[in-house]
């Protein structure tokens, strides 16, 4: 009966190896996300705004995974189109990334066996002053300064020459409108500055607002 119960477990380890499986996990334990209309930005903070509408002089970055001769930096020409290769012009201006992407997905599929594409917004030039950040309160110089993509938030406080001296750094807020509605997230930026504790440094979207409160004495 032992050898029976043994033989039967070296089959389960053998198939589950076949499989690429732990004993004890599934197939369905850790689910492959779908990445064919993703856009730029931090997990926790939804990155750049999903309902920001492509415009004419934006740079957008096209990826093709697995494809790099069919991935493209471009800006939006006058006419709102991009041109991308093997599919040619594409119509961007007015539409959000992740439409984009699956237009391009759909017309690369006629050549491309299930492509996974990828839109970035690499320059918001068409929305000036919708895609600055500002950084205002306790800092040396509170200013507006330009969204780029990986922008921080030890980045935009660095811009605006750091804190002043009355700071109340780990009160820091994080001023957000995300789908219609403001947002507010807590921001450690002593334990940024100080300790080296990055996890409240998120990357910055279009529109960001950061606040720093001085101390009450």
């Amino acid at each position: 009966m032992k050898k029976i119960v043994t033989l039967l477990l070296i089959s389960s380890l053998f198939a589950c190896a076949g499989n690429g499986l732990l004993p004890g996990t599934s197939a369905d334990a850790t689910p492959v996300p779908d990445i064919s209309t993703t856009t730029a930005g931090n997990s926790d903070l939804g990155g750049l705004d999903a309902e920001y509408k492509i415009g004419v002089d934006d740079v957008v970055k096209v990826d093709v995974w697995k494809n790099p001769d069919l991935s493209v930096e471009v800006p939006v020409r006058p006419d709102g189109m991009i041109s991308v290769p093997l599919i040619g012009d594409v119509e961007v201006g007015g539409k959000v990334p992740a439409e984009v992407a699956e237009i391009i997905k759909k017309k690369l599929s006629v050549y491309v066996r299930k492509p996974r594409v990828t839109v970035i917004m690499s320059q918001l030039n068409s929305h000036e002053y919708l895609s600055r950040v500002r950084v205002t309160g306790a800092v040396n110089e509170p200013m507006t300064l330009a969204y780029r993509q990986g922008l921080t938030v030890m980045d935009a406080v660095l811009e605006a020459g750091g804190l002043s001296k009355f700071a109340s750094a780990n009160k820091t807020m994080l001023y957000r409108k995300q789908n219609g509605e403001s947002r507010v997230f807590p921001i450690k930026l002593n334990d940024i500055l100080k300790k080296g504790d990055l996890r409240t440094n998120f990357d910055l979207a279009p529109g960001d607002v950061i606040t720093i409160p001085e101390r009450v004495f």
